[in-house]
C-alpha cells in the first residue's frame, strides 16, 4: 500500500498536488479540509463542531480529526493507498496516524512539504477568496491560520524527517514542475 502525506501552509498548493498524485498513482485522495467543509455545509454535528474552530482560523481538535481519519482508513483498506492532503496537522495526529496505519499492517511511504514564502501564500489565499467565496480566505483569518500552521504543523516535519520520509518541495513555479518533483520521489520509492 502506497500512503503519501502532502502538507504545507494554507495556500501552498497541497490540494492541487494531492489530486494530481492520487490520479497518477491510483490512490484515494483524502482532504480533511474538504471533508470538514462538506460536513459544515450539511449542518451535521461534526460540521457544527468543526465550524466553531475553522471560522476563527483554528484547527479542529486532534481527537475529532483522528476519529474521522480512522473511520476513513477502515472503510478504504481495499484501496491501493492514500494521499493525505492536509493531515496530519499536529504532532499528536502524526503519531496517532502511524499507530492506526500500523494496526492495519501499513505505514506512511513518503511525506512532502510544499515550501512557499509567506507573502506569496497570503496573495494566493486572498485571490482564492475572491473566486471561491470561502469565508476563511480573508486577511485576518489567513494570518491566524499561518500562525497556527507555524506553531502546530511545522513540528510534524521534524517527526517525519526523523523517519527519513520527508522531502521538501519548492512550492513556487508551475503546477507541472512542482508535480514532477513529487513524481520523481514516488517513482524512485516504487523502483526501490
Amino acid at each position: 500500500m502506497l500512503n503519501i502525506v502532502i502538507f504545507g501552509a494554507p495556500g501552498s498548493g497541497k490540494g492541487t498536488q494531492s489530486e494530481l498524485t492520487a490520479k497518477k498513482y491510483g490512490l484515494k485522495h483524502v482532504s480533511t479540509g474538504e471533508l470538514l467543509r462538506s460536513e459544515i455545509k450539511a449542518g451535521s454535528e461534526l460540521g457544527k463542531i468543526a465550524d466553531s474552530y475553522i471560522s476563527f482560523g483554528n484547527l479542529v481538535p486532534d481527537e475529532i480529526m483522528i476519529g474521522v481519519l480512522e473511520d476513513l482508513i477502515k472503510k478504504n483498506l481495499d484501496q491501493k493507498g492514500f494521499v493525505l492532503d492536509g493531515f496530519p496537522r499536529t504532532l499528536p495526529q502524526g503519531i496517532a496516524l502511524d499507530q492506526k496505519l500500523q494496526k492495519n499492517g501499513v505505514g506512511i511511504s513518503a511525506v512532502f512539504s510544499l515550501e512557499v514564502d509567506e507573502e506569496e501564500l497570503i496573495n494566493r489565499l486572498l485571490n482564492r477568496g475572491r473566486y471561491s467565496g470561502r469565508s476563511d480566505d480573508n486577511r485576518q483569518t489567513i494570518e491566524s491560520r499561518l500562525q497556527v500552521y507555524h506553531q502546530q504543523t511545522e513540528p510534524v516535519k521534524e517527526y517525519y524527517a526523523n523517519q527519513n520520509k520527508l522531502t521538501y518541495i519548492k512550492g513556487k513555479g508551475s503546477i507541472s514542475d512542482i508535480f514532477k518533483s513529487i513524481e520523481q520521489v514516488i517513482d524512485n520509492l516504487m523502483d526501490g
